[in-house]
């Protein structure tokens, strides 16, 4: 395992997960109940035994930088164990980033300083396990400058992404940006690799392509840093993600399982990919373990009710209802009589007695009603909630802020 520094691309406005990110950025979005988007991408760093790690910030950030400054401290191991958030410095004026590879060329000092021979460039907005110590194996026996993450999908399905064209030895010999006809991959004419956003570059090669494309006000890793590598010729490889294993991954779970989890829906679904006997994103697997917020108060306390095919996180406190198919954030009280189904309750939300919710995503801080039906009527929710396109019903943080603030003080 050679030594490597991480760079973790956190400043994603996530427009289409509005709600949701009215005020936080997309990797900071709560998920499963007990974690942030971005813990799936620091945690796979950390189990493959990357410990240093720069998450470039941008977008409404002050909730992830809490996050990682709560969750996210390693003890004085040594100098190069650390994760350290960094806003844009402007240093090279009074812009922000202006994408990826501008992001990245804005703290190349930081890469130069940390002395090291590779560097890799992640994104922190997607729902995946990987070991990337198999990546960089691959890196290292192929002798590539570069390497980028690939995603097999069917050659439908690929029409929708950037498509990666390789030879049979996994060189990358070109790109296509949604092809109406993505060129399959060599071995499987249904198939095409499409790019994870996931690269491992050798340092110098980083560097000097992060210059050119600076004097050619060219921003983007995929649209201009990569296929200006390929047409000069450096060694650029795919590595097949699909081929990934990772520790205690269960027969019934979907091998290679990764989602960018960009729209209400996508989201949504990932959510429900969770729950069941068998899900097919198992998210309790001890070989290989998602770090998940700390909680500092009580476990979860249930005096009654009815639960079903549920995740339940701490500090939740049920007095009774029905729950279903649902996930129940950390400080959640719910109260007698209530029926939740197929629906995502983020931390320290109070359902009041009599209240049935179904299909619905409420973000934290919120309080719903005596009676108050959500996700029930169309024509009653719009009034109140944002829906989705999906039909999904979003109640916003601080939607009824000052209401909550008043229910607080009454308990």
């Amino acid at each position: 395992m050679p030594d490597v520094l991480a760079i973790v691309l956190a400043g994603g406005k996530g427009e289409r997960l509005f709600p949701l990110t009215s005020f936080r950025s997309k990797p900071s979005v709560p998920f499963g109940a007990r974690y942030r988007i971005v813990d799936f991408v620091l945690s796979n760093l950390v189990n493959s035994y990357v410990y240093s790690i720069y998450l470039l910030v941008q977008y409404k950030s002050q909730s992830l930088i809490e996050h990682i400054r709560q969750n996210w401290f390693f003890s004085s191991v040594g100098r190069n164990h650390f994760v350290t958030v960094v806003p844009p410095q402007m240093r090279m004026g009074p812009e922000w980033f202006q994408g990826t590879a501008d992001a990245v060329f804005q703290n190349i000092g930081l890469i130069k300083d940390h002395e090291t021979d590779i560097v890799l460039i992640f994104g922190a907005d997607h729902i995946y396990r990987m070991d990337i110590r198999q990546m960089l194996k691959f890196h290292i026996e192929n002798n590539a400058q570069v390497t980028v993450a690939a995603r097999p999908v069917s050659i439908k399905e690929a029409s929708s992404f950037g498509v990666i064209v390789t030879q049979s030895d996994q060189r990358i010999t070109g790109f296509q940006e949604k092809p109406k006809q993505p060129i399959p991959m060599p071995d499987n004419p249904e198939m095409a690799y499409v790019s994870m956003g996931n690269y491992i570059f050798n340092t110098n090669i980083l560097i000097d392509a992060l210059v050119r494309a600076e004097k050619k006000k060219q921003h983007d890793f995929g649209a201009h840093v990569l296929p200006e590598l390929v047409e000069r010729g450096y060694s650029v490889y795919a590595y097949d993600f699909g081929k990934n294993r990772v520790s205690d991954i269960k027969p019934y779970e979907e091998q290679g399982y990764w989602r960018d989890v960009g729209t209400i829906k996508a989201y949504f679904d990932a959510h429900m990919d969770m729950l069941g006997e068998k899900p097919i994103f198992e998210i309790d697997n001890k070989m290989w373990t998602i770090y998940p917020a700390k909680y500092d108060g009580p476990p979860v306390k249930i005096l009654d009710g009815e639960i079903k095919n549920s995740v339940i996180a701490d500090g939740a406190l049920i007095y009774g209802g029905k729950i279903e198919n649902s996930f129940i954030g950390s400080g959640v009280i719910v109260e007698r009589n209530t029926e939740i189904t197929d629906s995502l309750i983020m931390g320290d939300v109070i359902i009041k007695r009599n209240s049935k919710l179904s299909r619905v995503i409420i973000d934290k801080k919120n309080v719903v009603y005596d009676g108050e039906e959500i996700g029930l009527s169309p024509e009653k929710d719009r009034f109140r909630c944002h829906i989705d396109v999906s039909g999904i019903c979003i109640l916003p943080r601080a939607a009824r802020c000052n209401e909550w603030i008043k229910e607080i003080k009454h308990i």
